[in-house]
């Protein structure tokens, strides 16, 4: 005799998606995207959060992310969505989730979202890039070289081998300063397919532009949203 297979159980809806934006500082920056959407899972369940669940025989807290750093990079500009199975005041979801998470990851801000892909709101990036060893002549001299060019070509390992791709044409903007014992470039990235990083960019400096190379340059994504065709400068994603 046949037995009946047990069908998974079906969650209701969200009934409220809420977009959070996030930190990774300090130490926290070498922390990989997984270790990061595990820490956000386990904060919410401590927060007590009343998260939405995927349908299934396995069924997992519905939490999106959109643009994750590279391990690595501080950033002060990360993005998740949560899908809600209350209506929940945002700002108290801010906070109760900033409380739960560990230090080091904290919560900036959190707002309704208005329908929609937050991914698609994420055009473009800011960047500073921290260079010691290296002297303010020589990493301007680079700048202006790679600059100078219409394409400059790098490769990089993906998911599917090594890729050649063009790293200058995402390049909106890119400037030179000095801070005490470093070297600082200050870079604006549109974002495309395939998404150029701002290793890439200076892989492209060393490459392509005669940049020496340069050991343990530090990270930091600034901000991360809208670029409209006649910007300069990136625009608030939850605006």
């Amino acid at each position: 005799m046949a037995v009946a297979r047990r069908q998974p159980e079906q969650q209701a809806p969200p009934v409220q998606r809420v977009r959070v934006q996030y930190a990774k500082r300090g130490r926290l920056r070498f922390t990989s995207h997984r270790d990061v959407s595990r820490a956000v899972e386990r904060a919410v369940s401590r927060a007590r959060l009343p998260i939405a669940f995927s349908s299934g025989f396995h069924p997992h807290p519905r939490i999106s992310y959109a643009g994750a750093s590279p391990t690595g990079a501080a950033s002060e500009a990360e993005y998740l969505e949560l899908a809600m199975a209350e209506v929940t005041d945002p700002a108290d979801v801010g906070r109760r989730l900033d409380a739960a998470l560990p230090e080091g990851i904290d919560v900036v801000s959190a707002v309704e979202s208005p329908g929609g892909s937050l991914a698609d709101r994420l055009e473009a990036s800011r960047w500073l890039v921290d260079l010691t060893g290296v002297g303010l002549a020589e990493v301007a001299a680079a700048v202006d070289r790679f600059l100078a060019e219409e394409s400059v070509e790098v490769e990089r390992m993906t998911k599917k081998g090594v890729r050649r791709f063009d790293c200058r044409a995402a390049v909106v903007s890119l400037t030179v300063g000095e801070e005490p014992d470093r070297v600082r470039l200050d870079l604006l990235l549109r974002h495309g397919t395939p998404a150029v990083r701002a290793t890439d960019v200076l892989t492209g400096l060393v490459e392509g532009a005669g940049l020496p190379p340069v050991a343990d340059p530090l990270l930091t994504r600034l901000a991360q949203g809208t670029l409209p065709a006649d910007a300069v400068e990136v625009g608030d994603p939850f605006a």
